[in-house]
């Protein structure tokens, strides 16, 4: 977050709180209140801003998917799986909520869920870059490794500049046993920026020696 828009946000807040106040069932307001308390770390206001949000409308579904977000990075599983199905329920065609069911199945390690809401995050938005990753990472862990480079490769498509795209790639290429190419997108992670884990890196060394 640039500095000027931190020193914003006070105003912003500001603004925001009093056109809730003059405007109790607006949930645009509640909503864009609670992105920006998300924005300004006042993650207790947000909650309950984007909670308001919801009961005003019940299928606010953007309001589900910031909150799950928010419960996910508390570690709150079930709350942020309970926020993204309502955001489903609410939104069947929503791909972000059905990306975010991916991640918290992954993080379960059902492997077999998380690849099922990937998928149907991207039948519904096949330009979903970090819905591609991520799929790679699952799939290499299930060992499919043709299909999590075929993965891998299409969420670079979309972000040929990804750290972690590149990261993915070169992990799948690995278990695939083509290591000249892995090696080819780990220095490319390592030179955008990714902490490449250094045991890979070793290991992958080893290969080519």
């Amino acid at each position: 977050m640039s500095e000027e828009l931190q020193e914003d946000l006070p105003k912003v807040i500001e603004e925001l709180e009093k056109k809730c106040k003059e405007h109790p069932n607006s949930v645009m307001a509640f909503h864009h209140l609670g992105l920006v308390y998300m924005k300004a770390g006042r993650i207790d206001e947000a909650i309950t801003a984007l909670e308001k949000a919801i009961e005003i409308d019940e299928l606010g579904s953007e309001s589900m998917i910031n909150l799950g977000a928010i419960f996910f990075g508390q570690g709150n599983l079930d709350k942020a799986q309970e926020m993204n199905e309502k955001a489903v329920a609410a939104n069947p065609d929503s791909a972000q909520a059905h990306a975010n069911l991916g991640l918290i199945w992954q993080q379960r390690s059902d492997f077999d869920k998380a690849i099922s809401a990937y998928d149907k995050a991207l039948q519904n938005d096949p330009k979903l870059a970090s819905a591609w990753m991520n799929l790679t990472s699952v799939l290499t862990m299930k060992g499919e490794d043709d299909r999590a480079i075929t993965a891998a490769r299409k969420g670079l498509e979309l972000e040929p500049d990804s750290p972690l795209g590149h990261n993915n790639l070169a992990v799948a290429l690995y278990f695939s046993g083509n290591f000249a190419d892995a090696n080819t997108h780990m220095e490319k992670a390592r030179e955008l920026g990714y902490s490449v884990d250094p045991n890979f890196v070793s290991s992958l060394k080893e290969k080519l020696a």
